[in-house]
C-alpha cells in the first residue's frame, strides 16, 4: 500500500467516527495541556530564580576567607584577622591558613583566574559629617583601582579610586541624620555626596574607654548605581589608606606576611571555570563561596522540579493511552468483516498493521495539538494573573527586588516534545490492538457477525 493511500484510508476512518475520536482525544489533550503548563511553569520558576542570582552577584567571583582553624580570632572589633600564632605565643593550629602574601602566590598560581583582589574592613568605628549630618559608616578598603572590574556601575561619578577618594554605595546618603534634630522635627534630606569633600572621623577607644578620633577630610569621587547587593551600603576607599588606619587604632604595623587579608576576591576569566577554581581554591586549604554554586544548586532543584511536574502530566496522558486502547479494541470488534475483505483483496498483515497503529496515532497526534495550544493558552492566563499580583506586591513593598517578568516560560522545545510524545503515546496504546487486527484469519474475520 503506497504511503499517501496508506494516509487518506486513515484520515477517512477516523472522520467515519469524528464524535468517539473526539472524546478519546479530550484525554490527550488534557495530558498534553498538564505536561506543557507544569512543566513551563517549572522553567519559569527557574529562570525568575536565576535572574535574581545574576542581578544580585556577579557570577564570575569567588569569595575566598582564611582558614582560622581552632584558632580565636584576633583582637576586639579586627574584623576576622588573627595571629600567626595562639594566645600566648602558641603555636597556631596546624590546619590555619591564612591569606597571606605567599596564600595570594599559591591561590594565583591556579589556571583560570583573572585578578585577585584582597580587601580589608576598618578595625573600628567610623563616623561621616557634612553639612551638618553625620552617618556612622563602616569602611572597606580594597586594592582595584577600578570598581567596575568588580561588576559595578556609576550612578555619578567615576568608579575609579584614587588616595584620599572614597566610592559610596547607592543607599550610604540614606543613612545621614541630623544628631541635633528637635523632637517633632521632620527628617532631613539625604545629602548630595557627589564630589564633595567630608570629614571621616576614625574612632579608637583607649582600655580605660577613651574616646580618640582621628580626623581626616576625604572627597566622595563617586556613587554606585543600585545592585542589591553589599556594594548598596559599602563605603569603598583603597586598601593602602585603610591599613593605614588600622594600624593607628591598634597600635602596630599590618604584617601581610603573617595576619594576611580578611578576605580575598577572585574573579575567573569566564563563567564556566568558576566552580573548578572555587575547589581548588577549598583543596588549598581554605574557605570558598562562588554564587555559581546557588546558581548550579538552584538549577539542579528546577530540573527535578521539572521532571516531576512533567510526571504529573505524563500520569494524564497515561490515562488517556487506555482511552486509545480501548477505543481502538472496540473498532476492531466492529470492522472484522473489513479487516477480513481488506485481507482478501490482496491486503497483507503489514497493511492492517500500518492502518490500525496509524489510527491511534491520528488520535494521539490531534490530542496532542489540542493539548499544546491548551496548555499554551492557560499558561498566557497564569502569566497574566501572576504578574498582576507581583505587580501589586511590589507596591506594597517598595525598595525590594523587581517582580518577575514572567511567570510562565514556554521554550520552543516542549510544544514539539509534547506533541511527539503525544503521538508516541497514541501509537504505542494501539500497538495491541493493531496486532490483533493484522493476526485475524480472513475466512473467520469475514464470517463474524
Amino acid at each position: 500500500m503506497r504511503f499517501f493511500d496508506l494516509v487518506a484510508l486513515i484520515l477517512e476512518n477516523l472522520s467515519r467516527r469524528k464524535a468517539r475520536v473526539a472524546l478519546t482525544a479530550v484525554g490527550v489533550i488534557i495530558g498534553t495541556a498538564a505536561v506543557v503548563v507544569l512543566v513551563s511553569l517549572a522553567i519559569g520558576l527557574q529562570e525568575n530564580a536565576t535572574k535574581q542570582l545574576y542581578g544580585i552577584s556577579d557570577l564570575t567571583q569567588i569569595q575566598v576567607y582564611p582558614n582560622y582553624g581552632d584558632s580565636p580570632t584576633g583582637p576586639g572589633g579586627g574584623g576576622g584577622v588573627t595571629f600567626a600564632s595562639g594566645p600566648g605565643g602558641s603555636p597556631a593550629p596546624a590546619n590555619q591558613k591564612l591569606l597571606t602574601t605567599k596564600a595570594l602566590a599559591e591561590i594565583g598560581a591556579i589556571p583560570g583566574i583573572a585578578a585577585l583582589i584582597p580587601r580589608d574592613s576598618l578595625h573600628s568605628g567610623a563616623e561621616l559629617s557634612v553639612d551638618g549630618l553625620v552617618a556612622n559608616m563602616g569602611l572597606i578598603g580594597i586594592s582595584v583601582a577600578d570598581l567596575s572590574l568588580l561588576g559595578l556601575k556609576p550612578q555619578g561619578g567615576t568608579l575609579k579610586l584614587e588616595k584620599g577618594t572614597i566610592i559610596v554605595g547607592y543607599s550610604i546618603p540614606q543613612n545621614f541624620y541630623n544628631p541635633r534634630q528637635r523632637p517633632g522635627q521632620p527628617p532631613p534630606e539625604p545629602p548630595d555626596l557627589l564630589d564633595k569633600q567630608i570629614k571621616l572621623s576614625i574612632i579608637k577607644w583607649t582600655q580605660d574607654g577613651q574616646e580618640t578620633r582621628k580626623v581626616v577630610q576625604v572627597r566622595v569621587a563617586g556613587i554606585i548605581a543600585e545592585s542589591r547587593s553589599e556594594s548598596d551600603w559599602a563605603i569603598y576607599m583603597p586598601l593602602d589608606e585603610v591599613a593605614g588606619y588600622n594600624a593607628w587604632v591598634e597600635g602596630k604595623r599590618v604584617d601581610r606576611t603573617r595576619t594576611g587579608y580578611e578576605q580575598l576576591l577572585v574573579k575567573a576569566d569566564k563563567v564556566e571555570n568558576v566552580l573548578g577554581i572555587a575547589d581548588a581554591i577549598k583543596a588549598l586549604g581554605y574557605q570558598a563561596y562562588a554564587a555559581q554554586e546557588t546558581v548550579q544548586q538552584t538549577s539542579s532543584f528546577f530540573l527535578v522540579l521539572q521532571v516531576i511536574f512533567g510526571g504529573v502530566g505524563a500520569i494524564a496522558l497515561l490515562v488517556a493511552a487506555i482511552g486509545i486502547a480501548n477505543t481502538m479494541t472496540m473498532a476492531i470488534l466492529e470492522r472484522t468483516r473489513e479487516i477480513g475483505l481488506m485481507k482478501a483483496i490482496g491486503a497483507t498483515n503489514r497493511d492492517v498493521l500500518s492502518v490500525f497503529l496509524g489510527e491511534a496515532a491520528g488520535i494521539g497526534f490531534v490530542g496532542g495539538v489540542g493539548g499544546v495550544a491548551l496548555g499554551w493558552s492557560v499558561g498566557q492566563i497564569i502569566n497574566v494573573l501572576a504578574l498582576v499580583y507581583f505587580a501589586g506586591q511590589a507596591t506594597q513593598q517598595p525598595g525590594g527586588l523587581p517582580p518577575p517578568s514572567v511567570a510562565v516560560v514556554t521554550p520552543a522545545w516542549l510544544p514539539i516534545f509534547a506533541l511527539l510524545f503525544a503521538t508516541f503515546i497514541g501509537l504505542l496504546s494501539g500497538l495491541y490492538p493493531a496486532l490483533r487486527a493484522a493476526t485475524l484469519v480472513p475466512v473467520t474475520a469475514l464470517k463474524y457477525e
